[in-house]
């Protein structure tokens, strides 16, 4: 045990400080977690750069709080635990004790609202909270983000025990290849009329940077034929190639009429199945449009932050490809644990580690997000609290 806690706070946007914290006391019914890892999300990025505006036009509309410690893509090792947090903190009822490597969900959830009580695999709740995103270390117990050496894990917390054997730079993807059940959602949509995703359909991924191979990735495993991806970093796109990307376009070298008529004459004329925008970026959804087929679907994933920015949508457009548009925020809680046994399952496939192209200190968490923007030459990039 430390007397004090390190970690990279993010005081106001592009200003982080290396504070030091007290070592947390015990949440009740809860436990203590020894970081390894944390992924640096999109979301990071954006808060990062004072686009803090999520949720909006919902009731659970928020703006991230400053100061913040970011990082909610987390593995850990369970440093302390109550007697109750032992039995009840694990999702699927496992007995957790000190020593225990688990990762987090990292939203929580009221448990009362209409929402956690008729959609509750799904943190839609009208009072979702985030680790590393909604709650600010002003206030006790302070540690709830990963870019620190500990954090607080309260009993709103759902965790999960990894598969023994899994490494941390294996593990630190769950929260991220969890996310991709927006495919999922697209398969229980299929039915013989051609709606939804079928065996041996054709996806277009729009954005390759981590989430988007993850749905790459999680695209193959439920059986789709070609995997065609875009991106504006060849970079990416070489390595969307080495995990097996059929067909990949570089906006740099690509007009958008280009890239749409490559989509189409790899489908025979028709268009994607399913298009799955990864890309973060409000420009990037007309093109999607574009190149789904008539009656395809289309998954939003990416626009997660609302950068401020909109584009131009034609309701008629929707109406004559009968297209079916499905916005998915957040990721299923039941999900964590199936994907890290599909994880182990293809990791001679699709080593997932090979995706962490940098690993930082914190006192140098400014550089490793400015480095994560730089899509020229980065593409997971995780922090190590204990990394001198």
């Amino acid at each position: 045990m430390r007397d004090m806690v390190k970690a990279a706070v993010l005081t106001a946007p592009r200003n982080i400080e290396v504070q030091q914290f007290p070592y947390p006391e015990m949440p009740k019914n809860g436990a203590i977690m020894r970081m390894e890892l944390s992924g640096i999300c999109g979301t990071d990025k954006h808060t990062y750069k004072g686009e803090v505006r999520q949720y909006a036009g919902t009731a659970q509309e928020i703006t991230t709080p400053f100061p913040i410690i970011q990082g909610h893509e987390n593995v850990g090792i369970i440093e302390e635990i109550t007697k109750e947090g032992s039995l009840h903190l694990d999702f699927d009822g496992q007995i957790l004790k000190p020593g225990d490597r688990v990762v987090m969900c990292p939203d929580t959830s009221c448990g009362d609202c209409w929402f956690c009580k008729h959609i509750p695999d799904y943190p839609w709740c009208n009072d979702v909270r985030s680790y590393g995103n909604s709650f600010s270390c002003a206030n006790a117990p302070h540690l709830f983000g990963g870019f620190s050496q500990y954090m607080a894990i309260t009993d709103k917390v759902k965790v999960y025990k990894v598969p023994e054997g899994m490494k941390p730079e294996v593990a630190v993807f769950a929260e991220l290849f969890d996310v991709t059940y927006s495919l999922d959602k697209a398969k229980e949509m299929y039915a013989f009329d051609g709606e939804g995703f079928a065996f041996g359909d054709t996806v277009v991924i729009l954005g390759a940077g981590p989430l988007g191979i993850c749905h790459m990735i999680k695209a193959r495993m439920l059986g789709a034929d070609k995997v065609i991806m875009t991106d504006t970093s060849q970079f990416r796109l070489d390595m969307a190639k080495q995990f097996g990307a059929d067909l990949t376009l570089c906006l740099a070298d690509t007009t958008e009429d280009e890239r749409v008529e490559m989509v189409y004459q790899m489908t025979g004329g028709r268009g994607a199945d399913v298009v799955v925008e990864c890309a973060g970026e409000p420009e990037a959804f007309p093109e999607g449009l574009r190149m789904v087929r008539k009656a395809g679907t289309y998954l939003i994933v990416g626009n997660f932050v609302d950068v401020g920015r909109s584009v131009e949508l034609k309701p008629h457009e929707l109406c004559a490809k009968n297209v079916r548009i499905l916005g998915m925020s957040n990721h299923s809680i039941s999900g964590y644990n199936p994907s890290m046994r599909m994880m182990q399952r293809y990791q001679d496939m699709y080593p997932f580690e090979k995706l962490i192209t940098h690993r930082f200190a914190l006192e140098d968490a400014k550089k490793a997000i400015e480095l994560s923007m730089d899509y020229s030459q980065s593409m997971k990039i995780v922090m190590d609290p204990w990394m001198k």
